[in-house]
């Protein structure tokens, strides 16, 4: 180490780390918040296109948001809610409580329509939640496959917490409404309204929490409905404090769009075009990576620190992977093409140089019978020679560890395809349940 070569700045630029006589799998991400940065850092092209094609999604929940601020800011403006002012006519007779009944069946309208807008915008949810699951799990992703294929695995769940979420959010906002009504009639039940609108938010708030959590559930584990939300609830009462504190970081941008006024509204349109979208689903299901490491995985036997390095054991480049049902479809065809071609044998077994060992018989220009027989013995021992070079080499570190790992990735291929084989009709194989009831 002491005579290395000493390189310069822009050798060393040029190179990059791998490069470097200094680098080593240490560097890898150990932590959550290691390969949160990570990802943010080496995969932000790609978060980019996740955001846009979530972002098509969502489309119509942003244009019922726009005509919904339009209907009420031009019914503010037209609408007569209260006596005449001054001297002059017409008269306008007092009507109490017409700006809250406005407001009461503009909502009901446009609440409404948000829950179908919720489904549509599921589709995209499900598949970029996929994608991004995938990046923390340090898989290797094709964006326009998998994020098909996200969708067809966990639309689902994602448009249960999604109905789940819009429907509360419909009904808390009509009881606000009515609650808003009956004071401004001054009904002798007014408080009564007040508590209840108090109560619909903090149902809304923790539908939110909710709704995160069952989609990020919905994602890893293959649950029922009922079981979908019943382990939302534990997970979000379980883990309260810290689901509150990342589930504020991963809205923030959300929020910022929809309370936003003058230039936090415009860098809140602008971070939604660009990365708001991709921000709630990396924070939030790199969050729930580490809850279901923490308080999941271990107890139903499930692997925990998928996609971090761990640096007691280590992590062997040339170690075979398991197909596992949640590999990226692409990858696992690729996989297939591979054992479809079979080993190759210039790297499965040894090779003898062919500057090395017994030296052929070289015909002269006019040979004889007797220069053919020597070319003959010559070419054999040439051949037992080879023999004897493979069968000394053929336990050499290298080629027992590239057979090996080819055999069980064909042996994972075959036992994959028997499985879906066996069971008739194309089906995922479902995972155990989260979190079962104890009988």
């Amino acid at each position: 180490m002491a005579d290395r070569e000493r390189k310069g700045l822009v050798a060393r630029w040029l190179e990059g780390k791998e490069r470097s006589e200094d680098y080593a799998r240490s560097t890898l991400p150990t932590s959550r918040w290691a390969l949160f940065w990570d990802i943010l850092k080496g995969r932000f092209g790609r978060l980019m296109l996740v955001n846009l094609l979530v972002l098509i999604t969502c489309v119509p929940i942003v244009l019922l948001v726009f005509f919904h601020n339009f209907s009420l800011a031009a019914a503010g403006a037209s609408g007569s809610y209260g006596a005449g002012l001054g001297v002059g006519y017409p008269f306008i007779p007092e009507r109490l409580g017409q700006a809250q009944w406005t407001a009461l069946q503009l909502d009901l309208f446009y609440f409404g329509l948000l829950i179908p807008a919720s489904i549509i915008a599921a589709v995209g949810l499900s598949g970029g939640m996929y994608i991004v699951r995938n990046l923390i799990w340090t898989e290797g992703i094709f964006v326009a496959n998998d994020f098909l294929r996200g969708i067809k695995r966990n639309f689902l769940n994602v448009m249960e917490a999604a109905l789940f979420f819009s429907a509360i959010l419909f009904m808390a906002t009509i009881v606000g409404d009515f609650a808003d009504l009956y004071v401004a009639m001054g009904a002798s039940f007014s408080g009564w309204m007040i508590a209840s609108k108090v109560v619909g938010y903090i149902f809304v708030a923790f539908s939110i929490l909710v709704s995160l959590w069952m989609i990020s559930l919905g994602v890893n584990y293959k649950q029922g409905p009922f079981a979908l939300l019943r382990n939302a609830v534990v997970m979000t009462v379980g883990t309260l404090p810290q689901t509150v504190f990342f589930a504020a970081i991963a809205t923030a941008p959300i929020f910022l769009v929809i309370f936003g006024t003058g230039i936090l509204l415009v860098v809140g349109l602008i971070l939604l075009v660009l990365f708001a979208l991709s921000w709630l689903m990396l924070v939030w299901m790199d969050y729930s990576q580490w809850a279901f490491d923490k308080f999941v995985n271990p107890a139903h036997g499930f692997a925990t620190g998928k996609g971090l390095y761990n640096k007691e054991k280590g992590a062997s480049p040339a170690a075979p992977q398991e197909v596992s049902l949640d590999e990226s479809a692409a990858m696992r065809e690729y996989r297939r093409q591979i054992v479809a071609q079979g080993k190759s044998k210039l790297v499965c077994r040894p090779i003898k140089p062919i500057d090395e060992g017994v030296e052929p018989y070289q015909l002269s220009e006019g040979f004889s019978r007797e220069d053919l027989q020597k070319l003959k013995e010559s070419r054999s021992l040439v051949e037992e020679d080879a023999k004897q070079y493979t069968e000394e080499h053929k336990n050499d570190a290298q080629y027992v560890e590239y057979n090996r790992i080819f055999e069980e990735t064909e042996r994972a291929l075959n036992d994959d395809g028997k499985k879906k084989k066996n069971n008739g009709k194309k089906k995922n194989v479902k995972r155990p349940k989260l979190m079962n009831k104890r009988k």
